[in-house]
Order: structure tokens, then C-alpha cells, then sequence
């Protein structure tokens, strides 16, 4: 038997006026999870441990059977692990992503936050950008190092996890009341839009119809990680296959294989067939026991307040990923088991995170159950089936 967990991060949302009171899980065409619910056990699961914020890494920690509550320390320091920075132990880790403010003539205080993600700006143009910022604010207190995207790390020597805010969570709004209480890391954001919102590639980006990425934007503040290796605690060897920094830092701090993956960026134009295929060779060939598919696009779209983007980024998770996956593996003749989930909402109506319960559907190809219900949050709200703590979910994809 092997284990597969399709995670479409942010998926799950709420019902949508123009959708005709419908989720765009609901909404869209999505024909193998449709067939696949029927064979299926569904229902909802609670990912978000109470009193946390709902956040991509303590959700996902959740779905991979880690207790957030035990195994937590702060969002960074798993991207870390990523990137490859080898965090002391009095290290503190910031995410430091690249974004878009309100290009105007108020105080830095009073801009807006336009875009987290600055355009999903390339890796290739944050490097220019970054490296502009690491040369004149880097010392050797603080250190810049690029990631992916929009998403980079900053190392502050011997500093201390402040209270930050996720840029994510105030698009549109100004931003004073939200910036830093430490001074040091509020100047460095301040300077950081002298040097970038007039940096020859933001003006080429601004005539090219793309949102300057002109700020800096510091949050996600943690100590280094320390999680239980993932074979020593499941018994099962693990790959991950995906875009982004913070689910490979959580792997690479679980002792799981990471799986590049050509084109995959993480976007809503992610390749998502070379994940699916992936997740299979190592599944068939590379004798691992179970892989964690993650799509990084439902989630984006979330943000942006795309209805349209967010029913494609399914139906491409359904049509590119899990059909694939699916038909591959029954053509390899193997047994799987495979979960799929959201790690946690990104509702269109308010562009974040919240803490509702997503909805899981359990498939298993050598035990075929018969069901008349769709996977969809009402749905699986109506099974009765309830994973109270998200960690336990992997139990019941491993049967333990």
C-alpha cells in the first residue's frame, strides 16, 4: 500500500453570491473528485490548533501529523531549513517578503498594502531587488538571503520573536498600526521602499502593467525548529513535492525527501502535471512509502480575491494532479490510499487565512466505498465525520 495527500493549500471557502450561493470548490468542474467522492469516506477536519492563528504552517504541520502546539516555533525558521541557512540556536528567523505598497507621496505609515506578492513577482527579478536591499541594510546583525518569489528570510542575530503581522492579512489597508514596534525593523522597512520604489526594474515592471515590489515587509518571526524525524514517528518514508520554501523546510526538518520539479513556481500556471508525476515515480520507482503533493495556487488566488482563478486553480488541481495521479497508479497495477484536503480556508470574501474546518475526502482504490455525496464543504459538513485535531488525520490515511 502507499499514501498520497493532495493538499490544495486554501481551497476550502465560503459560499459566494455570484456563484449562485455556492464555494468555488462546490462551483467548479471537477469530474475525478467528483467520481472519486462516491468511492469515498468525507468529512471535516479541524487544522488549526485553538488559540493559533491560521496560518499555511501551522496547518500544514497539522496535516502532517505534528502537533502545531508541540512542534511549532515560528513560520521562518522552517523556510529556513529550505534555503539552506544553518540557524543558532539564538538565532531569529523573519520572513521578509517583497511587496507592494501605494506608490504616492504620503509617509511611509500611510501607504496601503496593494499586493503581498508584488505581481507573484519571479525569483529572478526578487534576486535584483533583494540584493539591492542586502547591500545597503545589510550588517552582521541582520541578514538577507533570497528564497522564492516574493518570500525571503531575514537572520537576525540573537533577536527576539516580536509580535508581526502578516501582510496578507491587511491588503488594502493602511499600514501604520500594523508596522513593527522594534525600531530597527521598522527603519529597515522604511528605507527599503527609498531604495526599491524607484529601482530601474521597478519602473520597467511599472510599464509593463506589473505592481512594483517596493517594500519590504517583515512577519513570521521564530526560533530554530525542531522536529521529529517523519520515519521515526510514521514508520513510512516521505517525499514532498512542492514550490514553496515553508513545506520543504518543513520536510528537510522532518527527514523527508524533497522532489524538485521543473516549472513548478507556485502559481496559478504551476506545472502541476510534473508534480503529479513525480509524486508517482517516487511513489513506484524511489521505493518511498508516501508523498505530500502540495499546490500552493488556490491559495494565492484566495488572496487576491480572484473568484475566477481560484475555480480554475481547482479544477486544475482536480484535472492535472489527482486525475493523474489516479490513472497512473492504476495503470502501475499499486494500492494507495490517498487524502485529499486544504490545509486550511482562504475565503474570497475577506483575502486570508481563517480557522474554519476544511473539508477531506479519504479514498482508498482496495476498499471502493458507495456514497451519493460530492466533496464540498457543505457536504462534508453534512457526513458527520469530524477530525477534531487536525494532527490525528494522518492516522487515519496510515490506518493507525
Amino acid at each position: 500500500m502507499k499514501y498520497i495527500i493532495v493538499l490544495g493549500d486554501g481551497m476550502a471557502d465560503e459560499p459566494i453570491e455570484g456563484l449562485g450561493g455556492k464555494t468555488p470548490l462546490e462551483y467548479g468542474e471537477t469530474p475525478t473528485m467528483d467520481e472519486l467522492s462516491k468511492k469515498s469516506e468525507i468529512g471535516l477536519c479541524y487544522t488549526i490548533p485553538e488559540g493559533m492563528k491560521p496560518g499555511s504552517d501551522t496547518a500544514n504541520l497539522s496535516v502532517l501529523g505534528y502537533n502545531p502546539k508541540v512542534y511549532y516555533t515560528g513560520r521562518s525558521p522552517l523556510e529556513a531549513l529550505s534555503i539552506g541557512v544553518d540557524m543558532k540556536d539564538e538565532d531569529i528567523a523573519l520572513r521578509c517578503n517583497i511587496v507592494t505598497l501605494s506608490d504616492d507621496t504620503l509617509p511611509y505609515e500611510d501607504k496601503r498594502i496593494l499586493d503581498h506578492s508584488a505581481s507573484e513577482i519571479s525569483t529572478e527579478d526578487a534576486k535584483v531587488l533583494l540584493e539591492a536591499v542586502r547591500k545597503e541594510l545589510e550588517n552582521d546583525i541582520y541578514k538577507y538571503y533570497l528564497g522564492t518569489s516574493y518570500r525571503h528570510l531575514t537572520i537576525w542575530d540573537n533577536g527576539e520573536v516580536v509580535d508581526l503581522t502578516a501582510p496578507h492579512d491587511i491588503l488594502g489597508k493602511v499600514i501604520g498600526t500594523y508596522l513593527p514596534k522594534d525600531a530597527y525593523l521598522k527603519d529597515m522597512m522604511k528605507k527599503s521602499y527609498d531604495i526599491l520604489n524607484n529601482h530601474p526594474l521597478n519602473m520597467e515592471r511599472a510599464e509593463k502593467g506589473l505592481n512594483k515590489a517596493n517594500s519590504i515587509w517583515f512577519w513570521g518571526a521564530g526560533t530554530r525548529p525542531q522536529l521529529t524525524s517523519f520515519e521515526e514517528k510514521f514508520h513510512k518514508r516521505g517525499a514532498m513535492i512542492s514550490a514553496v520554501d515553508l513545506l520543504k523546510g518543513i520536510a528537510v526538518g522532518a527527514g523527508m525527501k524533497v522532489v524538485p520539479v521543473e516549472g513548478a513556481d507556485g502559481t496559478l500556471h504551476t506545472n502541476y502535471e510534473g508534480k503529479a508525476i513525480a509524486a508517482v515515480k517516487e511513489l513506484t520507482e524511489n521505493n518511498q512509502d508516501f508523498v505530500y503533493i502540495h499546490v500552493e495556487a488556490p491559495d494565492e488566488m484566495g488572496h487576491q480575491g480572484n473568484i475566477s482563478n481560484k475555480i480554475k486553480a481547482i479544477e486544475y488541481l482536480d484535472r492535472k494532479v489527482i486525475k493523474v495521479v489516479k490513472s497512473q497508479m492504476e495503470a502501475a497495477g499499486v494500492e494507495y490510499r490517498m487524502l485529499i484536503m486544504p490545509d486550511h480556508p482562504t475565503p474570497i470574501s475577506c483575502r486570508t487565512h481563517t480557522s474554519n474546518p476544511v473539508p477531506y475526502m479519504l479514498y482508498d482504490s482496495s476498499n471502493q466505498l458507495d456514497k451519493k455525496w460530492n466533496y464540498n464543504e457543505k457536504e462534508a459538513g453534512n457526513s458527520g465525520n469530524v477530525v477534531k485535531y487536525g494532527y490525528e488525520i494522518i492516522n487515519k490515511l496510515f490506518e493507525l
